[in-house]
């Protein structure tokens, strides 16, 4: 008899899944943003990240790209969506936390968003392939 996951670690598990690719498509604003309108973000002159707006912008939607592809692979259960989705949105809060002169508020939301993905992604991931 195989073993039920409680709902509770169902729900985070999804919880894991759509947040992430909710994630991705801020990203993805946030990066076609920075593309389109190179005045929008405040450089700051004196960073060690010397990259302009555009770059940025370019890292940004790359990375929500993948964010929302990863999610997507986790709802259906895919055991290495689940462990690319921890590895991306590690990464995404490195990306992040190195954008935070420019946008601090959206950066540290976006870095909360991250570490509450990789929880339960570790946390509860399997869950979600025992409901396929």
């Amino acid at each position: 008899m195989s073993e039920q996951p409680s709902a509770a670690a169902a729900g985070w598990s999804l919880f894991a899944a759509i947040i992430l690719t909710i994630a991705g498509m801020f990203q993805i604003i946030a990066g076609t943003s920075a593309i389109l309108k190179d005045n929008y973000i405040v450089i700051t002159d004196n960073y060690v990240f010397q990259l302009n707006l555009t770059q940025w912008g370019w890292i940004h939607l790359g990375l929500g790209i993948l964010l929302v592809l990863v999610g997507m692979g986790i709802l259906s259960g895919n055991v290495v969506a689940r462990t690319i989705g921890v590895i991306i949105a590690a990464l995404s809060a490195i990306v992040n936390f190195a954008f935070i002169p420019q946008q601090p508020l959206w950066a540290i939301v976006i870095i909360a968003i991250d570490i509450a993905v990789i929880w339960a992604l570790t946390a509860h991931g399997r869950d979600v392939e025992m409901l396929n």
